[in-house]
């Protein structure tokens, strides 16, 4: 959710609600007490520090939140991401940002192909439209896909909205009292 690719002439889908979402799913995982981790990706048109490589100011970052370079569309490829997970003993990953095509569908399956279990959010990842394609198109066809990957045996690929996440977790909890 940078500058540098939020900023361009095409217009990103639900871009306001999508950051909304985010930042609600953020706030939720805060208070389970999880790990925010923010990756922005580097390159001529996001130089670290320069304002394409700045994340939207909408989007809510607290201290305790983290923050990881990568230059490629798979947020674990030559980045710290997977030793930071190990050292939390993270099991589960949930997934939002731009671009659904890119870096969010190549991180979702990376993770899910370590072993993680994923949430992928539905409604908390965007795209621009494409020639061949609107941004709506492409964001749920990658929903589908998502939904029909077949993951290694004993994780899990869920596909859902934030409230669905949130429901669930709140289900859980009440389960567990």
């Amino acid at each position: 959710m940078q500058n540098a690719w939020l900023n361009r002439a095409t217009a990103r889908f639900d871009r306001e609600g999508v950051i909304r979402r985010i930042n609600l799913a953020a706030r939720h995982i805060r208070a389970q007490c999880g790990q925010v981790i923010f990756i922005q990706h580097c390159d001529a048109d996001a130089l670290p520090g320069g304002d394409g490589w700045q994340l939207d100011a909408g989007l809510e970052r607290l201290e305790g939140d983290r923050a990881i370079d990568k230059t490629a569309c798979d947020s674990f490829c030559d980045t710290a991401l997977f030793d930071m997970l190990l050292e939390r003993d993270a099991k589960t990953l949930v997934v939002a940002g731009l671009a659904t095509e890119f870096c969010v569908d190549t991180t979702v399956r990376a993770a899910a192909s370590m072993g993680f279990d994923v949430i992928a959010l539905s409604d908390a990842h965007t795209t621009g439209d494409r020639e061949h394609l609107s941004a709506e198109q492409i964001i749920a066809h990658h929903n589908w896909v998502w939904s029909n990957l077949a993951v290694p045996v004993g994780g899990t690929l869920t596909v859902q909205t934030v409230e669905e996440m949130l429901a669930a977790d709140n289900a859980h909890e009440q389960a567990r009292r």
